[in-house]
């Protein structure tokens, strides 16, 4: 049986042993001749994220390819953050970028991989991992 009362969980019966799982300290202890598992919550400290973002010269290619593929104005900029949808490109136009794309690096994108695909910088990410993959 499990219950939740303010920040702390309990759980009944359970032998284990003490430790410590993703930021929960456990602890075992008997109360009136049952053993019980507490849950404390605890904040974590912040931790490093490390982002591998494209190079500029790879995002650059990726906004060249989108730019042949949509028709867009030339006064709509088009950047690492871009969305495909928000640049007006439909599930056809998307299909179309990604095979330029695999034209211009020379690369084949699986189709779960080009379904994750959402912004130039998604794209740029993809299409360097798949070229070193391809490399090596």
């Amino acid at each position: 049986m499990a219950s939740i009362a303010g920040s702390s969980i309990s759980m009944q019966p359970c032998p284990f042993a003490k430790g410590s799982v993703s930021g929960l300290k456990l602890g075992s202890f008997m109360n009136q001749g049952r053993s019980t598992l507490s849950f404390t919550m605890r904040p974590m400290p912040a931790r490093l994220q490390i982002c591998c973002a494209a190079k500029q010269e790879t995002v650059d290619k990726v906004c060249e390819v989108v730019k042949r593929q949509l028709p867009l104005h030339n006064d709509k900029p088009i950047t690492g953050e871009s969305t495909f949808l928000d640049l007006g490109a439909d599930s056809l136009d998307t299909v179309e970028i990604v095979l330029g794309l695999e034209e211009e690096f020379g690369i084949t994108v699986e189709e779960d991989n080009a379904q994750s695909i959402t912004t130039v910088q998604d794209a740029a990410e993809l299409l360097e991992k798949l070229c070193s993959e391809k490399s090596a």
